[in-house]
């Protein structure tokens, strides 16, 4: 139960903090923001991993609370806006 909390809190902190950074607007709401933070963690989490080799990055994709996991949870999630946005972009 300890870690679901620690995915929720982590998700959201990074969800917001990316949607907070990333230029533009995106929408959604909390859960989506949670989810987005979730999702940027293990994409950050394991990038961060195979190209640095980081304890932090691996920290992110489990779920842990750090400054490093919320760094790389951010990062992920900042790469997923833009490739969220590269999908559904419409063509003109």
């Amino acid at each position: 139960m300890t870690n679901i909390i620690a995915w929720l809190v982590l998700g959201l902190i990074a969800g917001a903090l990316a949607k907070l950074f990333y230029p533009g607007t995106q929408g959604g709401g909390i859960i989506s923001t949670i989810i987005l933070g979730i999702l940027g963690a293990v994409f950050g989490g394991y990038l961060g991993q195979v190209l640095l080799g980081s304890g932090s990055a691996a920290a992110a994709s489990v779920g842990a609370l750090s400054l490093g996991s919320i760094l790389f949870a951010v990062i992920g999630a900042m790469i997923l806006i833009f490739l969220w946005g590269l999908l559904t972009r419409r063509a003109v």
